[in-house]
């Protein structure tokens, strides 16, 4: 493919509460056995983009530990890479990454050192499949400037925590709004552009001259009607993870039939780093229904309508119903857990009982007495 790739995976989103407390938002568990940012990663590999940079910054660890070998995504190659760049202290800038930007400006050299004639910029957030040559034919067929892909919604979900646009009749963008109180568009751009390299290059020197540090506001929304700025229109499943309650409702996506089918059966995969588990365990007496358990778990008790992510531990006569267990769990005996998500490394002593609300999921935090010296 004619264009490299930047991933956007440095932000800090208060909405995710203490599930971000410890790691990035693009590096949150998914369906089971993968992070956020391994759909992006995924789409860039089997859109034949050979040339990806992540930018990452808060609470970095895990997710640049995640990235530390390319090859799971098949960017291994002499031609092209992986790259993962983090805010570094040089002569000219000491500051962190101030907005999406900002973050681009601070490793412009990976642009300008580019040849590809185009740049697809992601969000690390966005649980999704799409091959970017067809956006990029779209983009070119219009002849436009920016092209925004964009996801329409039913009349009544709730868009006023996404970029709301407006088009016209021939898709063009006549009306851009980050995160409104209120619209009548519910048509939303899932953080994925697609525009030429030479044009983002200008652009973003041009921000940083007037000291404005986001890509949204600063670039898409102030161009919005000086340049052709374009929507693309996926039609599949997109869903992007930035709070607690959309976390949630994206894994448990992955337990209907049709879902599971599209992601893990039908071309094009998805890519992750594995680990070297071994199965799940059943014990005698386990029972599972419609539920999602990942390699190295060990069930005794009930599970249903739940997701285990790797080296979940499920004690005897243990209840686990409409909740996310997440990595490295151990819940003892007799405890019951319903509609809650669970913090990975956590230890659930016997007869705990946690139930959260059907509206409202519960996040449990319990010591992980497994781990003190």
């Amino acid at each position: 493919m004619r264009a490299i790739g930047i991933i956007l995976a440095g932000g800090n989103n208060k909405k995710m509460k203490e599930l971000s407390y410890k790691r990035a938002i693009a590096a949150m568990p998914v369906a089971g056995s993968y992070r956020s940012i391994d759909f992006a990663l995924s789409n860039m590999s089997n859109s034949h983009i050979q040339k990806v940079a992540v930018l990452t910054q808060y609470n970095a660890v895990s997710l640049n530990e995640h990235l530390s070998s390319s090859k799971w995504w098949d960017f291994g190659r002499k031609q092209g890479g992986l790259y993962v760049f983090t805010p570094t202290v040089t002569a000219e800038n000491n500051s962190w990454y101030r907005g999406t930007a900002d973050s681009i400006y601070q490793n412009l050299s990976f642009l300008k050192n580019s040849h590809e004639p185009y740049v697809v910029i992601a969000a690390g957030d966005g649980v999704y499949k799409l091959d970017y040559n067809k956006v990029l034919e779209y983009h070119i067929a219009k002849k436009s400037d920016i092209t925004v892909v964009c996801k329409e919604f039913p009349a009544d979900v709730d868009t006023s925590r996404f970029g709301v646009v407006k088009t016209d009749a021939d898709g063009r963008i006549t009306d851009f709004e980050e995160k409104p109180m209120v619209s009548d568009s519910n048509l939303v751009s899932t953080g994925v552009y697609i525009l030429r390299r030479r044009q983002l290059i200008e652009m973003i020197e041009k921000c940083a001259e007037e000291d404005r540090y986001d890509f949204v506001n600063d670039i898409l929304l102030r161009y919005k009607n000086m340049k052709a700025i374009y929507a693309y229109k996926m039609e599949n499943y997109w869903s992007n993870i930035s709070t607690v309650d959309s976390y949630y409702k994206t894994n448990m996506d992955f337990l209907k039939p049709e879902v599971r089918d599209y992601f893990f059966k039908q071309y094009p995969d998805v890519y992750s780093k594995p680990d070297d588990l071994p199965p799940a365990k059943y014990n005698p007496g386990a029972v599972i229904k419609n539920s999602l358990v990942s390699s190295g778990c060990i069930i005794n008790g009930t599970v249903e309508n739940s997701i285990l992510f790797k080296k979940a531990y499920v004690g005897n006569n243990c209840v686990i119903k409409n909740s996310i267990i997440l990595n490295d769990v151990y819940i003892g005996d007799n405890t019951v857990i319903e509609n809650c998500i669970v913090e990975s490394r956590d230890t659930i002593r016997e007869n705990s009982n946690y139930v959260g609300d059907p509206n409202k999921v519960k996040i449990v935090i319990e010591r992980n007495a497994r781990y003190e010296i």
